[in-house]
This record gives C-alpha cells, structure tokens and sequence, in this order.
C-alpha cells in the first residue's frame, strides 16, 4: 500500500509574521522537518504544498526527494491547499491514502506518523489523539478523496467532513506533541 504524505504549507502566517514555512527551528526550517517526519514515518510519494512566498522556500529549503505543488488559490485557506494536494496525488495513482500534516505542527514525531499511517486503507479515516481529540496528522484513505475536496473550502480543510463520519483515533499522545505555532512564542525548545 502507497501512502503519500502530504504537508500544507501553502499560508502566509500573519499571525506569525512570515510564512511557517520559513521558520526555522531547531536547525531546520519547519517545511523541511515536516516532510523529513512524513518520509521518515513511512510516507512516498511526499507532497509540499506552497504558496505564500513560494520561489523563497524553493530557493531556502532543501525539499529534494519531495514532490513540490504550488496552491495558486492559497489566499483562500487551508482548504484550497488540500484540495490541490488530492488533486496532484490523484494524478499520480495508484496511492491508498494521504497523511496530511500541517507545516506548523513541529511537535508531530515520525513514530506519530507510523502509527497513524498502519490504519491505511482506501476507506480508512484516522487521526493522531494527542489527549484532547482529533489532531494531525489525518488519514484520508483514497476513497473519500472526492468528498473531502469537495467540502475543503476556507481554513476548515478536512475538519466538516470528518465531523460527520467515523474516524479511527491514534494515541500518540505518549510519542508526538500535536501543538501547532501561530506566533514565534508557540516554538518548542530545541
């Protein structure tokens, strides 16, 4: 089974005051990491999503080994990313899910994404649990593709559809911390 990994990382990061995917932290910027966990926890094809400054992180990142799309509707919000993520993964074939991590989730750990990346199927539905409900990252199986894009408008992305169906929980609170960064303070040490 093929599960692509796919990191958002499409939003200009107002709150932040410059696109997450250029923050660096803890040596490295937070795009790199986010793909470095998703192929480390067994995810390919990985897919980067961009948008917001999107010739800067080409030239600042090192995304080699990573499939790179550019969102040109990223104003719009996470939702629009997603929805080219499936598309550009729908293309390629042959994939039973997308993982899908935001870029602003540092905490999330490659053992995270193994475990929620084990419930792969084409009609999976799964979620890392961090101890407070769903968080990332999510396992869309291919099936459900269509339904998702379908709803994925604004900055809800997936969040309507899942609402409405059954989703397999992962703890993973005891190996990944799903705290995402809006502003510099909301960094981990390290």
């Amino acid at each position: 089974m093929r599960v692509a990994g796919v990191v958002l990382a499409a939003g200009a990061g107002r709150r932040f005051g410059k696109p997450k995917a250029l923050v660096e932290h803890a040596g490295e910027l937070l795009v790199e990491r986010a793909a470095r966990v998703l192929a480390t926890g067994g995810c390919e094809p990985v897919l980067v999503v961009l948008g917001a400054a999107a010739d800067e992180v080409r030239a600042r990142a090192d995304l080699r080994g990573v499939q790179v799309v550019e969102n040109p509707e990223w104003p719009s919000g996470m939702g629009s990313s997603l929805r080219t993520a499936l598309a550009a993964l729908g293309e390629l074939g042959g994939i039973t899910a997308a993982l899908v991590l935001p870029v602003d989730m540092p905490g999330v750990s490659a053992e995270a994404v193994r475990r929620v990346r084990a419930h792969a199927a084409p009609d999976a539905l799964a979620a890392a649990s961090h101890g407070h409900g769903r968080s990332h990252p999510v396992l869309l199986g291919v099936d459900h593709w269509r339904g998702v894009a379908a709803r994925a408008t604004g900055d809800a992305g997936a969040r309507g559809y899942l609402r409405e169906r059954k989703i397999t929980l992962v703890n993973c609170a005891d190996v990944s911390d799903g705290s995402d960064v809006d502003r510099p303070a909301d960094l981990p040490d390290g």
